[in-house]
């Protein structure tokens, strides 16, 4: 079965090409507006409408989307709009612990999978001077609670208590679970099924 990733992120696409799934990408135009709900809920209806807008023209494949959000009091944190934003959001998590919350949605002809995970992030305590370095290499533009842990942010991070993976945004373990469920297996296994 053909498999879709309905998201453009690179650290998706990285994550399913390490795995060593054969993919293609198909951008979603999903509708990204939920309404006030709990975190887990919330990204698990984003992953869901994205794979879903994709699988609607594609009924003849599996299709992945997910979504990733920060949460911290009681607020969910998702890509900053600008560097402003950027600087407060990382003033904010700083020296501090925040949930990371990444939902997955699996989709074939015959079945329905959706499920979510967290990790537990604790950054540094960091200085004006740190944040703004940060931004400017740019890396916190395009990226849930304005940092990336596979990049510069990695030192930003004083321990994750969780899934590595689903702090960049793609729980690697329970997708492949859930791959395998469906009858989708990485190109290494093949010739194990």
């Amino acid at each position: 079965m053909r498999l879709i990733l309905a998201s453009q992120s690179p650290r998706r696409r990285e994550m399913l090409a390490l795995m060593g799934y054969e993919y293609e990408v198909i951008r979603s135009d999903a509708d990204e507006h939920v309404p006030p709900c709990e975190p887990g809920e919330f990204v698990e209806k984003l992953a869901l409408r994205k794979a879903s807008a994709v699988f609607d023209s594609h009924r003849d494949c599996c299709v992945v989307g997910a979504d990733t959000i920060v949460y911290l009091d009681g607020a969910i944190i998702g890509k900053p709009k600008d560097e402003t934003e950027a600087f407060q959001t990382l003033r904010l998590l700083s020296g501090r612990t925040h949930t990371v919350y990444t939902g997955v949605s699996v989709l074939t002809h015959s079945q329905s999978i959706l499920f979510h995970d967290t990790a537990e992030v604790t950054f540094c305590p960091l200085s004006d001077a740190e944040i703004r370095a940060y931004i400017e290499t740019g890396e916190p533009l395009d990226k849930a609670g304005a940092y990336g842990i596979q990049g510069p942010g990695s030192l930003l991070v004083e321990r994750i208590s969780g899934c590595y993976f689903t702090v960049i945004g793609m729980p690697n373990p329970k997708l492949y679970r859930a791959l395998r469920s469906v009858g989708v297996l990485p190109q290494w296994m093949a010739s194990f099924s």
